[in-house]
């Protein structure tokens, strides 16, 4: 099934392609917007503004909760029937350390919010709290993906695999644009998408 699109693209491939375009040159022009510094790190309208700044010009449903159920690799999502009191549950997390920054996240990747590009907004989400309480962010191009993934796929019920993983890559180069730039490529890359690098859509 081909999700509804402002670019009228009906062929799932064509739509893969301009979604990471497009969504790629949102995110490298967020990184010097002064949109993250505006944000509430650890809220959910925080991660609905991210998520609707990086899809907002190809999905209607950017930064929306979305109403229906999904699931992924045979997991299902917070179901969209309780999603909103999950989100107020999540916010309501403490983000005083690292363990309970990353307990948050995980908590809101089981949550899932939007229909789609909930994974590559929330990695940005994730490094908007560590900034703000930690003074540091995940070097992701030093995450490998197939740990990453499997990681992730334990850590509702194992949370120690993705706090170990994500631990060993923090950085306090919070400010680099290359750590900001490598890391959105291979935030993209865990989910499929690598046509393009985000240092060159900066360029364009």
């Amino acid at each position: 099934m081909i999700l509804k699109n402002k670019l009228g693209i009906d062929d799932p491939s064509e739509l893969a392609r301009e979604e990471e375009r497009i969504s790629k040159t949102k995110a490298a022009a967020l990184f010097a917007s002064g949109l993250p510094g505006r944000l509430e790190a650890g809220t959910f309208a925080s991660l609905a503004a991210i998520h609707e700044y990086l899809f907002g010009e190809v999905y209607e449903f950017a930064g929306k909760i979305r109403a229906v159920n999904i699931a992924k690799g045979g997991f299902r999502f917070a179901s969209a029937l309780y999603l909103e009191e999950a989100l107020r549950r999540v916010e309501l997390m403490p983000q005083s350390n690292f363990d309970e920054i990353i307990e948050k996240y995980v908590e809101m990747n089981i949550a899932h919010p939007f229909m789609e590009g909930n994974g590559r907004s929330m990695r940005i989400w994730l490094d908007l709290i560590l900034r703000k309480e930690l003074k540091m962010c995940v070097d992701w191009s030093a995450v490998d993906k197939d740990d990453y993934l499997l990681a992730m796929e334990r850590s509702p019920i194992k949370d120690v695999e993705i706090k170990t993983l994500l631990k060993a890559a923090l950085t306090d180069k919070i400010d680099d644009a290359e750590i900001y730039m490598k890391g959105v490529d291979a935030s993209y890359s865990y989910e499929g998408y690598s046509a393009y690098r985000t240092r060159d859509l900066s360029r364009d």
